[in-house]
């Protein structure tokens, strides 16, 4: 007799995020930090997400293959190997620049405890993890403070979750006090929900299947007119701590 496994909507633990949401401004190259906050308010958004795969059939079949892209993007030579300015080797550009890798991202979502969740679900949190770099070649963000919250703000609008969208309210919020308003960085972070609101939906994506086409075309068919010229903010730049 077959077992299946239910799961139900996970309770908010908001003094976790808030304590998780201090240590990440603390330190925003700490990845965890990121993944404890959105677990720690994930509420319904993944239950939303998956029924809305299964309105199409394209997020029917990612639901049925549940692909895994992480030896896809950690097999750096095959990507190296793909036309120029495909995607595969945009993303491969950005990481490399970034000094970071799909790996990673693992690591750090891996040290976050979560209940078990159903195949689909777990499948569906892993691929909102391993696609986010792709995202980031897609856009055109930098992994800086800035590209990050903006970034996070697309991201708040394709997926609902709340722990994304108060991360990227408090990075507005810090980051117009503590650049120079010359750099618009606020507006830069603002622009990434407008910009969400004009594209197609990212997590129905088959990104595992358009790594070697060329990145335009992607940006065309995903609704992404412009890559967005900003100037970049690392965090050793300002003072990221939630309070003085």
């Amino acid at each position: 007799m077959a077992i299946v496994r239910t799961v139900s909507f996970p309770t908010p633990r908001p003094i976790d995020a808030l304590r998780a949401l201090r240590s990440l401004f603390a330190n925003p190259d700490e990845t965890q930090h990121v993944f404890e906050i959105i677990d720690a308010l994930q509420g319904p958004n993944l239950f939303w997400m998956r029924s809305r795969l299964r309105r199409s059939e394209q997020g029917r079949r990612l639901l049925a293959e549940r692909p895994d892209l992480v030896p896809l993007l950690k097999d750096r030579e095959a990507l190296r190997a793909l036309p120029a300015n495909s995607l595969g080797r945009v993303y491969l550009e950005f990481v490399e620049s970034e000094g970071i890798s799909a790996d990673g991202l693992v690591e750090a979502s891996n040290e976050v405890d979560r209940a078990g969740d159903a195949a689909d679900l777990d499948w569906l949190h892993n691929w909102l993890r391993d696609t986010h770099d792709l995202w980031h070649a897609a856009l055109g963000y930098k992994g800086d403070l800035v590209g990050e919250a903006a970034l996070l703000a697309f991201t708040h609008h394709h997926t609902q979750n709340i722990g994304i969208a108060m991360i990227a309210t408090m990075a507005w919020f810090k980051l117009g006090r503590e650049t120079d308003p010359e750099i618009r960085a606020r507006s830069v972070v603002r622009d990434g929900r407008r910009r969400a609101k004009q594209t197609a939906w990212f997590v129905g994506v088959p990104w595992h299947e358009w790594l070697a086409r060329p990145v335009d075309d992607v940006r065309r068919d995903l609704g992404v007119r412009s890559v967005v010229e900003y100037q970049t903010v690392r965090s050793d730049e300002i003072d990221t701590a939630l309070v003085a």
